[in-house]
């Protein structure tokens, strides 16, 4: 069964969503922000985790992400970084999540010198992160965002996964790689899946046309279902799955996708 997206903060917004999940049985991959850590307080997410686990879903881990540079070259803004992914690490353990999502952030290079930077920052602050969780964490991956090619992604997560015990890999999303890598364009989706390959232990399903990250049911856009399923058949991890729709519509159309090729798609993915 896969995961969907779930903000935290839309729980205690639009009650609904906590219903919706636990009346359809959806695990969710609850996303932590700037609030969910700061506002809200242990007990309330201790209510909201103790009801999917008396419903018997897992849940997952989506930490923070907006205005956060983990590998950013600014020491201020890397400590910032740091500062938050800690107390994020503090929230996500109330929840015991099967898995944690995080976005590594590398920037653009303006500078000589500015790889190597960012990749050497990037990669203590995720092994701060895993410190930060102590003994044996859940697995960590590492998602690919405004990445202009999957070079860069590769070489951090092997550092980190080289230099930590447990499991970190790569979360493959591919609307971000169709839209904000601009794969609509370069047609380049199997140098990403060969380039990642066996790092791949999570992906993020959702569609768009390539201009914006509509986060749209799969099917919807325009996102070459075949060949990804093609490749990732080739690679043979069998990652996890998260559906990323943005609305109730979204998630119907992907859940009937899979149901329409639940043969195929468990040939390939975890569900």
């Amino acid at each position: 069964m896969p995961f969907a997206n779930l903000p935290l903060r839309y729980v205690h917004e639009r009650p609904r969503y906590l219903k919706l999940f636990l009346s359809q049985s959806i695990r969710p991959e609850l996303g932590l922000d700037a609030w969910a850590i700061d506002q809200p307080g242990e007990a309330w997410h201790r209510h909201v985790t103790s009801a999917f686990a008396s419903a018997g879903l897992p849940r997952a881990i989506h930490l923070p992400f907006d205005d956060l540079h983990p590998a950013s070259e600014d020491p201020v803004a890397l400590r910032a970084a740091r500062i938050r992914l800690g107390s994020a690490v503090e929230i996500a353990r109330i929840h015991d999540p099967v898995h944690l999502i995080g976005h590594p952030t590398l920037g653009h290079l303006p500078f000589e010198g500015s790889a190597r930077r960012q990749h050497e920052a990037g990669v203590e602050s995720w092994l701060e992160v895993l410190a930060a969780w102590g003994g044996d964490h859940p697995p960590l991956y590492l998602e690919n965002t405004f990445d202009s090619d999957p070079v860069r992604l590769r070489d951090l997560v092997a550092e980190v996964a080289e230099r930590a015990p447990g499991t970190v890999g790569i979360c493959f999303d591919v609307g971000h790689w169709h839209t904000f890598s601009h794969g609509a364009a370069k047609k380049d989706l199997g140098f990403w899946l060969e380039t990642l390959g066996a790092y791949i232990g999570h992906v993020h399903l959702h569609d768009n046309f390539g201009r914006d990250d509509d986060h749209l049911g799969i099917g919807a856009g325009a996102v070459p279902w075949d060949e990804l399923l093609e490749r990732m058949a080739a690679i043979g991890t069998r990652p996890t799955v998260t559906l990323e729709p943005h609305s109730e519509e979204d998630y119907a159309v992907s859940a009937r996708y899979l149901a329409e090729h639940a043969e195929r798609l468990g040939k390939v993915f975890s569900l």
